[in-house]
């Protein structure tokens, strides 16, 4: 199996690369054959659901999607 990678772009979409199974709230499965890399929506007005269609551009999404990372007192 091919690991699967997901990055998150600067005010953009999830990048999804490798072989995934995606299903929604149901549980029904999105064709994802010959797909080797996509894109999912996280600016919330993509109209194609649950995938990216480039809205963030226009709507000027901006994230916080830096990894928080713990301080040492933390890891104690």
């Amino acid at each position: 199996m091919s690991d699967v990678v997901i990055k998150v772009r600067h005010n953009g979409p999830y990048l999804v690369t490798g072989a995934v199974t995606l299903t929604d709230a149901d549980g029904t499965e999105y064709a994802l054959e010959g797909k080797p890399n996509f894109a999912l929506c996280r600016c919330g007005g993509s109209t194609t659901k649950p995938f990216c269609d480039g809205t963030h551009s226009r709507a000027g999404f901006e994230a916080a999607e830096r990894a928080v990372q713990k301080s040492e007192q933390d890891q104690e």
